[in-house]
């Protein structure tokens, strides 16, 4: 039996498997029923491991014993194996989820935040800043920064970074517009910005700019800017900074509301 490499790496990366496992899985699919012998010999595993890994991939839903001596292995039909994956991976995350949420009221968490807490007192100004590598992390960070918002959260992006925040974002705002944060939004809006203007009616005011800036200042403190052009830059490449700094951020807060007043409301622009 020949398998190509390649081939055999994207079913490890897709089913999790080791290689011994993907070579025995993919030798018992080649034949359908088999021995561990014979499939160490085909898939050129050594006999004194095959019997562990046809275990293991039994224990995972990928064949079945064949009941009998000598003792055989049934390969499960491959739409099957992708179900049975799929239940486990959907089972153990649900798993890890309970295991995290019920670490948010126990001791141990109580003892992180007062480290951390102790520890930020010592942090110099100036050190509380970093630079954020990725949209994904980007956003992820972006988000936790808005989170925690309790008095405001202005926001100025571009057309297609609007769509994105209002798709990403949208259950933060609405419990932040509970908690009586004001929200504002500047972005360019075009026809495509219609759906996402209307999820966010009475939630945010948002408003039309021509200008291309991408930043958002919460609670007047603290700034996440992006140094790139969105449509320029593949979103691994995005690359965003974060500064806890009162001083600029009011100050930078203060320019954006002259701004602010000269921009027409978003539901007039959209209307045309």
């Amino acid at each position: 039996m020949i398998v190509k490499e390649e081939f055999l790496s994207k079913l490890r990366r897709f089913f999790n498997l080791n290689l011994y496992e993907v070579k025995i899985w993919t030798a018992l699919l080649s034949r359908g029923v088999s021995t561990a012998g014979e499939l160490s010999d085909i898939a050129n595993v050594p006999r004194s491991r095959s019997y562990d890994v046809l275990e293991s991939l039994e224990k995972k839903g990928f064949v079945i014993m064949k009941l009998g001596k000598p003792i055989k292995y049934i390969a499960v039909p491959p739409k099957e194996v992708v179900e049975r994956v799929k239940k486990n991976v959907q089972d153990y995350a649900k798993e890890e989820v309970k295991k995290l949420s019920d670490l948010k009221n126990t001791e141990i968490v109580d003892e992180l935040s007062t480290l951390h807490t102790q520890g930020v007192e010592l942090v110099e100004p100036a050190d509380l800043s970093g630079s954020l590598r990725g949209r994904h992390n980007l956003y992820n960070h972006l988000e936790l920064t808005i989170r925690n918002a309790e008095e405001s959260v202005t926001l100025m992006t571009t057309a297609q970074g609007f769509l994105r925040k209002v798709e990403g974002f949208r259950p933060t705002f609405e419990k932040l517009k509970k908690r009586g944060v004001k929200i504002r939004i500047a972005a360019p809006i075009t026809k495509d910005s219609m759906p996402a203007l209307k999820e966010l009616q009475g939630i945010a005011e948002v408003r039309h700019t021509d200008s291309k800036a991408r930043f958002c200042i919460v609670d007047g403190k603290e700034i996440v800017f992006m140094v790139l052009d969105d449509t320029e830059v593949h979103p691994t490449y995005d690359i965003g900074i974060w500064v806890n700094t009162p001083f600029f951020a009011g100050a930078l807060e203060n320019l954006f509301e002259l701004a602010w007043k000269s921009m027409k409301p978003a539901a007039e622009v959209a209307k045309r």
